[in-house]
């Protein structure tokens, strides 16, 4: 599967992430499904047979949503092109939704991509609560890199990112 730059922000990290997704799958590792966007079509092309108008139903909560060797997981896949991760790129309904996942015994976090710096962070829902609480509260309305925990670099070898391993350390380093 070759990571196409088809104009969309965020689309080549999410290629990656499907396709990481796909091999843990096929190694009995974890099995995670991509949460459509709920979308009403409002006109169809009817030769192509695709959608060209449609409207969002309703809010999405998290882009992923599976289980890793019987741990239920969600995750919201963001990208920055900035020195910091904005706030504003988080959603209330997405802190709620991933609040109440943690709360029933899951894990909840963002794969974060800095662009700039060429890395992926794993950032758990505590620290992000943590933020979006301080930011809320009209302190920075951003994350800075140095604030991403370097023991929870995502790394990207053999063809895909390996954040199963940023899982296992957020779980020894509790």
């Amino acid at each position: 599967m070759g990571f196409s730059n088809r104009g969309l922000r965020g689309s080549t990290f999410e290629e990656m992430i499907n396709f990481t997704n796909e091999r843990y799958r096929n190694e009995s590792l974890a099995i995670m499904q991509k949460v459509p966007t709920p979308i009403t079509p409002v006109e169809i092309n009817k030769e192509s047979r695709t959608i060209t108008l449609a409207y969002f139903e309703k809010k999405s909560t998290v882009d992923y949503i599976g289980l890793v060797q019987g741990i239920a997981i969600c995750f919201d896949a963001k990208e920055t092109r900035q020195k910091n991760f904005p706030i504003s790129n988080i959603h209330r309904h997405q802190i709620d939704f991933m609040g109440e996942f943690v709360k029933q015994g899951g894990i909840a976090f963002m794969l974060v991509n800095f662009v700039l710096y060429d890395q992926y962070f794993f950032l758990p829902f505590e620290k992000l609560k943590s933020f979006w609480d301080m930011a809320q509260g009209g302190a920075r309305k951003s994350i800075p890199y140095e604030s991403f925990d370097k023991r929870l670099l995502v790394e990207y070898r053999g063809g895909y990112l390996r954040y199963l391993d940023a899982i296992n350390v957020y779980l020894e380093i509790g």
